[in-house]
This record gives C-alpha cells, structure tokens and sequence, in this order.
C-alpha cells in the first residue's frame, strides 16, 4: 500500500502557496534576515503543517527559518555567500524529537556488548550470547575482576525459552563479573562473579516491587534480577571513567544524529547522572539539545545541588524549584520530574487490573505484576510537583499503573485547562475509558508503538487479544483529539524514527500478527508523533517539529520520501543528512 497526503490537503496547499510564500517573506524582512545563508530546493519538503504541507523551497540564516514556499520566492533571498543545497529528490522535514529514551545508555553502550534479538543484534539462543560476551573478552582482555557488561538481553529471543542463569554464564567467565541489561532496562542478569560484586547472596531480601529470580529449592539468587532489586545496583553501576564518558559524548550525539534525531532526552536521571551531563554542558560538548528528567526518588539531591539552602529532610521542594525547569543551558534542560509506576510488559513487570493468561516471571499463578511504589508514596509526590509547577511524566505500562497516576494527577488537582500536559511514558495497556481520563486531566501519551513489532507475539500470549491489541492506541487517542508522541526508549529498542513511523502504521509483529488493526494510523499522524507532537509535550512547539518561519532550522534530510513510500518499506529509508539550527551535525559517507 502507497501512503499519500490527503486530497484535501493537496488543494489546500493549491491554493494557499502564494500567499504562503509572501507572507513568509514578509516575516523574514520584519526580522531583519535580508539574505539567506543556506536555500533548500529541488525535493520534497514536508513542513509537517497540516494547512499546507509540502512547499518547493525554504531559506535559513542565524540558526532559523527566514522563508519557505515557492522556489522563485525564496531564491530572492540569495546572496553571494548563500549555500544553495540540491536535495537531488530527497525529502527534508523537521527534524525528529526523542520523546522518551536514555541518553546516558549511548555513552556507555559504545564499550558494552551488543546482546539483542534479531534484527537488532545477533541473539537467536543462549549461546548466542556467550558467544558474544566471549569475543568482546578475547578483542578487548579484560583482567580479571573487570566487568563486562551486555545491554539489550531478552529470554523471549531465545530458542531455548527461559531466562540464562549464572550457571550459563560461570563457565565461560568465572574471574569477570558479567551484567547482561534486560531489554526493559528494568533488570538484568549476573554471573556468580557479579553477584559477588554488589553483595548479593541467599540472605538479601527480595525489595517491595522487586524481583530476584531464585535457585530451585534454594535462596540463591539465579541470575536474573528486577525493578527496585535493580534500582540500586543500576544507580551504582560500573562505569568508564568520567573523562572517558565526557570524551564519548561526540560519538554518542552521533547515534542520535545520524538517525536524524537533533533533541534527545534523558529520561530517567540519577543524580549522578545529572552531574555528568551539567559538566559535559558546561563544557560545551554537546551540540544537540538534551532533556533531563530525573527521578523523582532522587529530586532532594538534586534539589540540594541547585538550591543549597533546600532541606532535603524535610520532603518539601521549595518554590523557587520550578526555575531551574523548563530552559536549556549550554544545550541541557531539565525538563520535568520523572515517576515510575511499574515495570516491563514483556519482563511481565508491568502492573495489569486483571491477571495474566500465562505464569508471573516465577510461576506465580494469576499473575498481574506489581507496584514499583505505594500508591500513597507517589500521590503525595505527584502533589508536590504539581503544586510547584514541575511538569510530571511518569513511566506507566499496565493499566493498574496507569490507574495510579490518573488517581494521583486528578488528586492533585490537575484539569485539562490548566495545560500542564502531564505525560504518561508508554500508556502501552491501557483501558478505552482511560482515555476519557487523559481528556479530563489533559495527560498526553508517548506511545511505543515498535512494541507491537519486538513483543507483540510475546504481548498476545501473555495478555490475549482485546488487550494486545489496544496496545499504543493511537488511533482511539486520536479520535478522542489527544496528542501524542512516539518513542523508541532506545536503547530499550534501536534509535529508529522510520521504525517507528512503520509501526505506527502497520503494528506487524515478528510472526506477521497486526496487533490491533483499528489503532493503526496514516503516515502524517505517524509522523506528528515525531516531529511537532513530541515538541507540544516538550514545550517546545514554537520552536520546534515544523518547517515554518521563525523556527529553529532543526531539519533532516531523508533518501526517500515516507509519505510516498510503501508502508513495509520505510523502515529501510535513510538519513542523508542532519542540521541542528541550520549547521549540519551528520551527513552520510558517499557510497
């Protein structure tokens, strides 16, 4: 099937071009930018503009859009030193906006192994893994006591079907401590050598909302481990040194530019991790913009750090805390305080109103997960954030999840007049009549859709249909006139927007399965969700997500375009290049 704008609004940008184009031109005099440092022509250029979606050309100067529309209009504002870019017939649009992910992974997984399913990494089996861990062993010599570290581990990729224990593991690595980061980044699993390293033993207690997989007819721990029995030993994790860190943060931008992705987000934060990326902005090392949001578990040592007076022991934020939100500096900004509700769906960590059709991740019976935090707990923090006017987003999967932030916004006092835009990470399971909720309380989801592609056989299994297949619902959100973003999670799934388009719209699973045929949606909509629909939620619509005067010249320039591309095909189109405010950050090697 060939995806194409709409009939109306191909006479709509008829009709409109004109008139389009001298106002532009108009405005960019009104600003003072007389003459253009770079001219865009000769392709596609989606504005992401509903009332005019495609224009034939578009200016830039100072970091903005000066102009855009017809050709000879702005090919006006040439000057002896403009840059004209031939697109040669690819498509320029804004550039793509990571509404939920962790920046803090793309440093780190540049020295850790690649552990995932295919197609994202070369895990079939149990052995697949091994292998993997023992190459990065003989290429890279660790000495013993020296961790190594796998990130993307999921048993729902293995043939063999169950969870790899330290017993797959001690063999091959018996003087190395071994992590293998579950796909959810919720968990992980340790060898006995890694267990030894963060003190963990038949005697530790499993936490509220924990999970430690036990030895049969033992208290030993297995291997694998999750949620709040993770949180700690995530927080403390090995990492490189600080100034190998602070040296990777080129490679690591180029993750996300070289997948046209110029705003990134960092969406968990410990405090630790929100000292690095405040020394890496200090620093001016980083050249697309980065959004913090950190936990809410750790916002007093946060707090403390910005606001030394603050008496963290006192539980109250002060009200002057809502300043340090909301505007970048050197390029970071931190965005909002970040709830966790619950845990992975495919971990079955996530936190459902009805059980299970299959066993909990240690055979419970009608199992249907857990809490990570009393609903009391996050209540009165959702509280405090509110009444200080720190914007709230909160990781939520299962429905019960999601029940407790509803809960816990609407006691706050939260209306959808207020405009607080209040995001709901995920809102993978949700119920029809939440979404009444999301209207009364004005919440916006960031849906996953690729879900449907990497788990959604595993989601039908676990959940059955009606629910599987009201997994992300776009299309329901859509009607109910709910924006909403898309996100990845990388590197909880690879850094692919044009995956995510597809997904959006075709919601195909490994097996072939259409998780949800009523919720798919066109490529317009798919392509909001990445562009000027993540900026709303953000915060950031008026300078970002589309293509028109006065915005930031954020732009990628794709091989093809997806409005005209085959819906199974556009997960294969490339990025050629990447602008950040009209400097190129990323281009493609020439074949």
């Amino acid at each position: 099937m060939v995806n194409e704008l709409t009939r109306r609004q191909a006479v709509i940008l008829t009709a409109t071009a004109a008139a389009s184009s001298a106002l532009n031109i108009r405005r960019s005099s009104a600003d003072g930018a007389k003459v253009a440092e770079t001219i865009f022509h000769n392709g596609t250029i989606l504005t992401m503009v509903d009332a005019t979606p495609r224009v034939a050309a578009i200016a830039v100067a100072n970091g903005r859009i000066i102009a855009l529309g017809d050709e000879t209009s702005v090919m006006a504002l040439k000057g002896d030193a403009t840059t004209i870019v031939d697109l040669q017939g690819a498509t320029l649009l804004p550039s793509f906006i990571d509404a939920h992910g962790h920046f803090m992974n793309a440093p780190q997984i540049l020295g850790w192994v690649n552990v995932q399913g295919v197609p994202a990494g070369p895990v079939r089996t149990i052995p697949d893994v091994i292998a993997a861990l023992e190459a990065y062993k003989a290429k890279n010599n660790p000495k013993p006591g020296d961790w190594i570290i796998g990130y993307g581990y999921d048993m729902t990729n293995f043939a063999e079907g169950r969870n790899m224990t330290r017993g797959d593991l001690d063999p091959s690595f018996p003087d190395n401590p071994v992590m293998l980061i579950h796909s959810s980044n919720h968990g992980c699993v340790l060898n006995s050598a890694g267990f030894k390293a963060v003190g963990m033993d038949a005697s530790t207690k499993t936490p509220p909302g924990g999970l430690i997989l036990r030895e049969p007819d033992s208290n030993e721990p297995a291997g694998l481990i999750m949620e709040t029995a993770f949180l700690p030993i995530f927080a403390k994790m090995p990492q490189p040194s600080e100034d190998e860190m602070l040296a990777r943060l080129d490679a690591a931008q180029q993750i996300y530019a070289m997948k046209g992705v110029t705003t990134c987000q960092e969406g968990a934060t410990h405090a630790g991790d929100l000292d690095f990326l405040r020394k890496g902005a200090e620093q001016g090392l980083f050249y697309l913009d980065i959004i913090s949001l950190p936990l809410f578990v750790e916002v007093p040592k946060m707090v403390t750090e910005y606001f030394p007076s603050f008496n963290a022991a006192g539980g109250a934020v002060p009200p002057e805390a809502a300043s340090a939100f909301g505007t970048y500096k050197n390029r970071l900004k931190l965005g909002g305080i970040k709830f966790a509700c619950d845990g992975s769906p495919q971990g079955k960590t996530a936190f459902w109103s009805k059980p299970l059709l299959t066993p909990g991740p240690s055979g419970e019976a009608n199992w249907r997960g857990q809490p990570l935090f009393p609903p009391e707990l996050i209540n009165k923090a959702v509280a405090e954030a509110v009444s200080k006017n720190i914007p709230v987003f909160a990781h939520c999967n299962g429905d019960a999840a999601i029940d407790m932030m509803i809960d816990a916004l609407r006691q706050a006092g939260v209306k959808a007049e207020q405009d607080r835009r209040s995001v709901i990470v995920h809102s993978q399971f949700m119920r029809p009549d939440q979404l009444d909720s999301y209207v009364e309380l004005g919440i916006t989801p960031s849906f996953f859709t690729a879900h449907a592609f990497f788990w959604g056989d595993i989601h039908l299994e676990n959940l059955g249909q009606e629910r599987a297949f009201f997994l992300s619902p776009m299309k329901s959100a859509q009607g109910k006139g709910i924006r909403f973003s898309n996100h990845n999670d990388f590197s909880v799934t690879p850094l692919e927007p044009m995956r995510m388009t597809q997904t959006a719209m075709d919601r195909l699973s490994r097996k072939g399965v259409v998780i949800g045929p009523d919720e798919r949606v066109d490529v317009w909509t798919a392509l909001k969700a990445l562009t000027i629909d993540a900026a709303f939620q953000i915060r950031e619509e008026k300078d970002k997500g589309t293509l028109e005067t006065g915005k930031l010249a954020d732009l990628v320039i794709l091989e093809a375009d997806p409005t005209t591309t085959d819906v199974e095909k556009i997960s294969t189109i490339e990025v050629v290049e990447t602008f950040k405010e009209g400097k190129s950050v990323y281009k493609r090697k020439a074949a």
